[in-house]
């Protein structure tokens, strides 16, 4: 076996989900199982060492000592310096959406790979040029996908495989939560999220999400039709103090698809949570139907679809969710593992062993355009036309 060290720039780590689902459960459950084994003949372990950028010294110090990491050795407050130390290998990203593009664009610069949250960019232009740059210095670079990982989503795409819908006729999706607003109870999202000057926006955050899985299991995008709304105005702050929530917090979108489906999901962080799941997307096609969730997936064959009858003089006797059956998880012992380590597990192995990898910067441009045109649709009231975007 060898043993083949590689040295990450992490920036953004002192962020919800950087911490939580990119250096805890991701690299540093890779460092816990051992290293990331190459599978390439050659016995080649990959041994991630994470090095900690950002702003606040303090914050990052205090997260490599609780971590096990050097932070003399493991921890930066300077990028630049960073991405000149040859032996860093790859730049991560999982800032605020604003600071994004700069840095992205210093890491090309400096000839590292990038793999990076999303959006990629605050603009289309933006996130076109990223791409282009990555292509013309050769570097690999990839887009997280997170939600393509998904045990329900993996389960759903078993389905779509099999050939279990037949013709697939419509895709409905509802995604959200309520997120206080901060005065009485402590917003579990930071605030900069309702600002849209700081690239704030429920459409930014998840229009993107909505390209690729509607791009990658059902057909490409091919309009958009949104309505956003700020429905809560005022909100306060992780200091306690109001302020004007100037980016939309729901917005109702529906998307013609490539192959004639029709998607419409709804986003939002004003709603109160009455399904299974914080998200979940109905599948219904000519011969079968599915509800997948973050973890679960239950299905209803055309064979084994009850007969409904609309009569409200009569109570409901029956549930129709009874009506449905469980897909197993068929995944052996060990079941799914974290969406964002296997996606990493992939974009590693494509740095480092050449393995394919589809998910780059300019499948993440597609998700800017239609996050912008979304906010257009809106703007404007009226359905957009989405441009396929060219390799």
């Amino acid at each position: 076996m060898t043993r083949k060290t590689v040295r990450i720039a992490m920036n953004g780590v002192t962020g919800r989900m950087g911490y939580r689902q990119h250096l805890v459960r991701s690299i540093l459950a890779l460092r816990e199982q051992g290293g990331l084994d190459l599978g390439d003949g050659e016995g080649t372990v990959l041994w991630p060492e994470p090095v900690l950028v950002g702003r606040r010294e303090h914050a990052l110090r205090e997260i490599a000592e609780r971590h096990g990491l050097d932070p003399e050795t493991h921890v930066s407050t300077d990028l630049d310096a960073v991405l000149a130390d040859p032996a860093i290998d790859l730049y991560f990203d999982a800032q605020v959406t604003s600071a994004r593009e700069d840095a992205i664009k210093r890491a090309i610069a400096a000839g590292k790979h990038v793999y990076t949250e999303k959006p990629t960019a605050t603009g289309l232009s933006g996130a076109l040029e990223l791409a282009s740059l990555a292509k013309a210095a050769g570097i690999k670079h990839g887009v997280v996908q997170d939600k393509l990982f998904l045990p329900g989503l993996l389960k759903l795409k078993r389905l779509i495989d099999g050939g279990f819908f037949g013709r697939i006729l419509s895709v409905r999706g509802e995604f959200g939560y309520w997120v206080f607003e901060g005065d009485w109870q402590s917003a579990q999202r930071p605030s900069w999220n309702y600002r849209s000057e700081d690239g704030g926006g429920i459409v930014v955050d998840m229009f993107p999400h909505w390209e690729y899985v509607l791009h990658e299991l059902f057909g490409r995008v091919r309009s958009v039709q949104a309505l956003t709304a700020t429905h809560i105005p005022q909100r306060w702050d992780e200091q306690n103090k109001p302020y004007d929530a100037t980016a939309d917090d729901s917005a109702y979108g529906i998307f013609e698809l490539e192959g004639g489906a029709i998607a419409q999901i709804n986003s939002s962080w004003t709603v109160r949570v009455n399904r299974d799941e914080l998200v979940e997307f109905q599948v219904d096609g000519t011969e079968g139907s599915a509800v997948a969730g973050l973890r679960n997936c239950r299905v209803q064959h055309r064979a084994a679809t009850p007969k409904p009858v609309w009569n409200p003089d009569l109570p409901v006797t029956h549930s129709f969710r009874d009506q449905w059956q469980e897909v197993p998880d068929n995944q052996g012992p060990d079941g799914f593992d974290n969406g964002f380590k296997a996606q990493w597990e992939l974009f590693l192995k494509h740095v480092y062993a050449d393995a394919p990898y589809h998910w780059d910067l300019h499948a993440g441009a597609r998700g800017v355009q239609l996050a912008e045109l979304g906010l257009k649709s809106s703007a404007e009231g009226r359905r957009i036309d989405v441009p396929e975007i060219a390799q």
